[in-house]
């Protein structure tokens, strides 16, 4: 509890430029492969230098990019000489290179030619994704119990800045306050679409019995292979949703619990996923950090014959909330009536106040004069909420500033992110399944549930494909999961986008329907879209916060050929879905050069028109000027002419984090070939070089 009201990004700046520092001295070179820029300067450890490398063209191989924060803990700790356990700096990532478990050199060397240290790779599992990852080391490393709500803000703040560059995220935590932090970040991350899996271990890694592996190994296929758009915590072969865990044994492999609600998945021979429990995105919003906590709560226990001089001091200014932990269900010592004015005194005064059992398992009640008696005072119930939640929650709360008091204790009653049990009426699971398990001599609740994950995907899809709006909320009042897929990987959302069924994909959104999951062919619903050019489905799914996810040589590549075709409609998908149109082929050529080349004056035109035109040089250092030049495409050269005045120079769009063109000298290219594996991509480049030259060298003869 401090004087201040709020932590904030600027309370984590001394944190950041004092203990934050880049380990490796290629930063530059990866600014100029065009992946991040100066401007984007690295806040954490990154002990991987080729973390964002492309190694091939996409579709080759199925893969899905994780982020591992390692923030300290026990799993990457060593025993000094005296056999204290103390954390290790830059040691985790190098040992995990070692541990074929955890790191398929093989496929890493194979996939990523000419990379000193390529990403790791999980080993393969017969998944048919292949999960890459790397690692970010925070410096200095924390034993979790020196973790603060700075620090659950720097987190959330480094899931933000590479939330479109990654598939999911992994949290390497110390067990200590685990389950705070999940709970901190599950109110932090807004609209979160992505899996977030914080994890951790007993024992060190390097231990010979550690637990660790396993729960990193997990941890990393929930994150790569599954889209749970939650802040889950996974221990001991179970995923938990974060807020609803507490560390119940210090001396356990098995060390949290959910009281008050079954795990998300469990993992044995098999990966069980409860997707009926899994909470779903509820609004139309694009993912976003709230970057701010209130640091003036606080949790109270009661015990017998608590004092209410005690009870008031506590709930003395500057305090703002607190967590009343009280007895069974709810209840407190209503025989001293001073401790009940000074609640009553505090909640008049706007302190909130929430009710919190001391039980791990039930749920506060007024169902006992004691505990009514409290709620009468002004305390509110806090229903099967942790308290680690819920303090997490009211810190959450009561820093949003446009909120008033009477909205703020409605949110504490409120289930925002799963935090709070809240009983669903929701009609008769249908009879179809049934039916169709009769026919087919199918009796087994085992037989049946396989049935249905087989049959209900196919139903959704097809009624999506309809439009059908009313058939797919009896579907979902039914328990069908909205976000399931077939045979080919879609998704009901993937068909409505498809068929340019707006009003379906709307509910479907609203619903909660994840705009991250890809299909058999990687392509994500707004992939979809931009092919079929439906304009309002791309600006609704940005809006939720759908990001293309092609790689950017392929998205390079696809508009390129676009502006060859001189498909302007396609151009606008791309722009409507936030394509860089700076991004380079592995010619390095732009969509303006391909423009130039077929003399698509209609696609110049549309560059001018949205701005988008930028004079950046090929492998040559042609720009598409000088191609039309060469070429003789006179009203190009023209049209550039006049819409890019001598000393002006055009701004680039994009991505905020790209300050200049990849490619633009000899070491930009060897860094792009050196990323490809495939003969055909070197054959594909070395002959549109060939072909560049020849033109070049036969126009100026000409001349």
């Amino acid at each position: 509890m401090g004087r201040d009201s709020s932590v904030t990004p600027a309370t984590t700046e001394a944190v950041r430029n004092g203990s934050d520092a880049v380990s490796i001295s290629d930063e530059n070179s990866l600014c100029e492969r065009g992946y991040q820029s100066k401007a984007c300067a690295f806040n954490n450890l990154i002990t991987n230098e080729a973390w964002l490398v492309n190694p091939r063209q996409a579709g080759i191989v199925n893969e899905s990019r994780v982020l591992v924060l390692y923030t300290g803990g026990t799993i990457g700790m060593l025993k000094d000489k005296n056999g204290v356990l103390k954390p290790a700096p830059a040691l985790l990532e190098a040992k995990i290179r070692s541990f074929p478990q955890l790191h398929d050199a093989e496929y890493a060397a194979s996939m990523f030619v000419g990379c000193k240290r390529p990403p790791l790779v999980v080993p393969y599992t017969g998944s048919t994704i292949r999960v890459l990852y790397t690692i970010y080391e925070y410096r200095p490393l924390l034993d979790s119990s020196n973790m603060t709500m700075a620090e659950w803000i720097r987190i959330s703040l480094d899931i933000q800045k590479y939330y479109t560059t990654f598939d999911g995220f992994v949290i390497l935590h110390g067990t200590d306050t685990m389950s705070y932090t999940a709970s901190a970040l599950s109110f932090l991350l807004e609209n979160l679409g992505k899996s977030v899996v914080l994890t951790g271990s007993q024992l060190p890694l390097l231990e010979p019995r550690s637990d660790g592996r396993e729960n990193l190994l997990n941890a990393l296929l929930f994150a790569g292979t599954y889209i749970i758009p939650e802040v889950t915590l996974f221990f001991n072969n179970r995923l938990l949703r974060g807020n609803r865990t507490l560390k119940y044994s210090a001396a356990c492999l098995d060390a949290f619990r959910s009281p008050n609600m079954a795990p998300l998945a469990t993992v044995g021979i098999n990966v069980n996923v409860n997707w009926k429990t899994v909470m779903a995105p509820s609004s139309l919003k694009k993912f976003r950090v709230h970057p701010m906590l209130s640091e003036e709560v606080g949790i109270l226990r009661l015990f017998p014959s608590i004092t209410s001089e005690i009870v008031q001091a506590f709930l003395a200014p500057p305090i703002k909330g607190v967590i009343l932990h009280t007895y069974g269900a709810g209840n407190g010592p209503t025989a001293q009536k001073g401790l009940l004015a000074a609640i009553q005194e505090a909640s008049d005064r706007g302190v909130i106040i929430v009710n919190c059992s001391q039980c791990p398992n039930g749920h506060v009640e007024s169902a006992y004069e004691t505990g009514n008696a409290l709620t009468q005072a002004g305390v509110i119930p806090g229903a099967d909420m942790t308290p680690e939640a819920a303090l997490a929650k009211l810190s959450y709360v009561l820093s949003k500033k446009e909120w008033s008091l009477a909205i703020k204790k409605e949110k504490m009653q409120t289930n925002l992110r799963g935090e709070l049990t809240v009983i669903n009426h929701t009609l008769r699971e249908s009879k179809l399944i049934s039916a169709i398990g009769k026919i087919m001599n199918v009796s087994s609740f085992e037989e049946l549930e396989a049935l249905k994950t087989a049959i209900l995907p196919s139903i959704l899809c097809s009624i999506a494909a309809k439009d059908d709006c009313e058939r797919l909320e009896v579907m979902r009042q039914c328990g069908a999961y909205l976000s399931s897929y077939d045979y080919d990987y879609r998704t009901p959302l993937h068909v409505a986008v498809s068929q340019g069924n707006f009003a379906a994909t709307k509910y479907l959104l609203k619903q909660g329907a994840s705009v991250h999951m890809y299909d058999r062919d990687r392509r994500n619903p707004l992939d979809v879209a931009v092919a079929h050019n439906h304009y309002d489905i791309i600006d609704l799914l940005v809006r939720c916060g759908a990001h293309l996810s092609l790689l950017a040589e392929t998205l390079a590549e696809a508009m390129n050929s676009a502006a060859c075709r001189g498909d302007i409609r396609r151009l606008e998908s791309f722009r409507r879905a936030g394509a860089n149109f700076t991004e380079k082929d592995l010619s390095g050529r732009t969509i303006g050069h391909v423009a130039a080349e077929c003399n698509q004056l209609d696609v110049f035109e549309y560059l001018f028109k949205h701005e988008l035109y930028v004079a950046t040089t090929d492998v040559y250092g042609h720009t598409p000027k000088d191609v039309a030049t060469i070429l003789g495409h006179q009203e190009i050269q023209r049209l550039i002419e006049i819409r890019t005045p001598r000393g002006r120079t055009p701004a680039y769009h994009g991505s905020a984090c790209r300050s200049q063109p990849p490619f633009t000298d000899g070491k930009g290219l060897r860094l792009a070939f050196l990323s490809c594996t495939k003969r055909s991509v070197k054959f594909q480049l070395i002959s549109s070089t060939f072909f560049m030259q020849v033109t070049s060298f036969l126009r100026i003869a000409l001349l």
